[in-house]
């Protein structure tokens, strides 16, 4: 265990399932879109009755696309090196972050940033191939919300100054790959009052956890 600051330590876990079995108990970044209805593939008491118990999680870690993600996310941070060669980006397997002041979150990070100025950020990966116009109009011209919600929690344990989202959208052209990166940059001033909303969203789903009782179906907007 490394403490960071008073509030934020991080552990390294020996293996995946160690830091399956560690992040279990508390909300993760990919979980709190759920938190609030804006997940499109789970809702929130659909992750109310995994945390409890009640119900396993999906295991989604053999489908392509999440080994395809996997697999590319050490060369996609490299290339952030390369193309920000200013900022100063760490990285550990298996890593997870733990802040006092939210009991109920952790943070596993794609890696963690140094500014020029010496400001602390996140750096966020994502891999997604575009089939439908559907899922094009999600990137247009902003982060689609799971993702951003994903960000602003990580910001939230890590107490981060800025975040750096870095998409590789892919498109399949009958067997001609186009590859387009963006980078969607994220400081805390312009979002600190969203992260607020998400930490008393997170807090009172927590006492639902804690509780044993159901939170009130929240479903996203179609």
């Amino acid at each position: 265990m490394r403490q960071i600051n008073d509030h934020i330590v991080m552990l390294e876990l020996g293996s995946r399932d160690e830091w399956l079995q560690a992040r279990g108990k508390r909300i993760g970044g990919s979980e709190a879109s759920a938190v609030v209805g804006l997940n499109p593939y789970m809702s929130n008491t659909d992750l109310w009755s995994i945390k409890t118990g009640r119900r396993e999680a999906e295991d989604i870690s053999d489908k392509p696309y999440v080994r395809y993600g996997h697999d590319a996310e050490p060369l996609l941070r490299e290339l952030f090196k390369l193309d920000f060669p200013d900022y100063k980006v760490g990285y550990r397997d298996n890593n997870l972050f733990l802040n006092s002041k939210y009991p109920w979150a952790h943070a596993s990070l794609d890696g963690w940033l140094q500014d020029p100025e010496g400001r602390t950020g996140i750096l966020e990966i994502k891999t997604t191939e575009i089939l439908q116009s559907m899922q094009k109009e999600k990137w247009k011209d902003r982060i689609p919300d799971n993702y951003y919600l994903q960000v602003l929690h990580y910001m939230m344990v890590m107490e981060a100054d800025f975040a750096c989202l870095k998409a590789q959208l892919k498109y399949d052209y009958d067997g001609d790959i186009y590859l387009q990166i963006r980078h969607y940059w994220i400081e805390r001033q312009d979002v600190v009052n969203d992260i607020r909303i998400l930490s008393e969203k997170e807090e009172e789903f927590w006492h639902h956890m804690q509780n044993g009782t159901r939170p009130a179906t929240l479903l996203p907007e179609i």
